[in-house]
């Protein structure tokens, strides 16, 4: 799997190798042997393992009546069923080529087969892009994208949910019940919690 654009050496990093231990279509684990801005010395660099994972999105889905949907999915490596935003990875053939066409393309993918909801293509719908975060940045590089989509309706098409994945429910909740959920813990993804709380710090929804 290719490396991210924005994993570049310069600015006193500088690598030295790289083994790679396993790799398929979704990660690549790898030991990263480099030297640092701390750590200039070559006959003492810096070995790290790094999983490499390919870009994703997050996007909450609100309705006209303000209402977000939420999915909820089995995960197999926390032996849990949780409710979470929908969420994706950006296809391998464009890892690389994360412009806002590309992103946008997988967030309105996503939002359709995971919910069954889409964005109408007129004034009703927006789609707010809010940035994006690091899900885990001490053993990878994965980041997602983060977006807001409003004015969601109901799609001709249904929802078409992957072979891999375990999606058993589809539901609104209304903001006081989100703000609930992540007060009792119910809400535990680093996904959703982080795009609650970009909601929030950009005014979007009332903290």
């Amino acid at each position: 799997m290719r490396k991210h654009d924005f994993i570049r050496d310069g600015d006193g990093w500088q690598t030295l190798g790289e083994e790679i231990h396993y790799e398929n279509p979704h990660v690549t684990l790898a030991t990263h042997t480099l030297l640092t801005p701390t750590r200039q010395d070559p006959r003492q660099p810096a070995k790290w393992v790094v999983a490499h994972r390919k870009a994703a999105v997050v996007v909450a889905p609100q309705t006209a009546e303000g209402d977000f949907l939420l999915v909820r999915q089995e995960r197999i490596p926390v032996r849990a069923s949780l409710w979470e935003f929908p969420a994706g990875q950006i296809d391998e053939d464009k890892v690389g080529l994360e412009n806002t066409a590309v992103i946008e393309e997988t967030v309105r993918r996503e939002l359709r087969e995971e919910t069954g909801y889409e964005l109408p293509d007129d004034a009703r719908g927006e789609l707010v892009a809010l940035g994006m975060f690091f899900t885990s940045q001490g053993f990878t590089d994965e980041h997602n994208y983060l977006y807001l989509a409003r004015g969601v309706v109901r799609s001709a098409r249904g929802s078409e949910h992957g072979e891999h994945e375990a999606i058993t429910d589809c539901r609104a909740f209304s903001l006081q019940e989100l703000r609930q959920m992540i007060a009792a813990g119910e809400l535990r993804d680093a996904n959703t919690l982080s795009l609650y709380a970009r909601l929030v710090a950009r005014g979007l929804v009332e903290p």
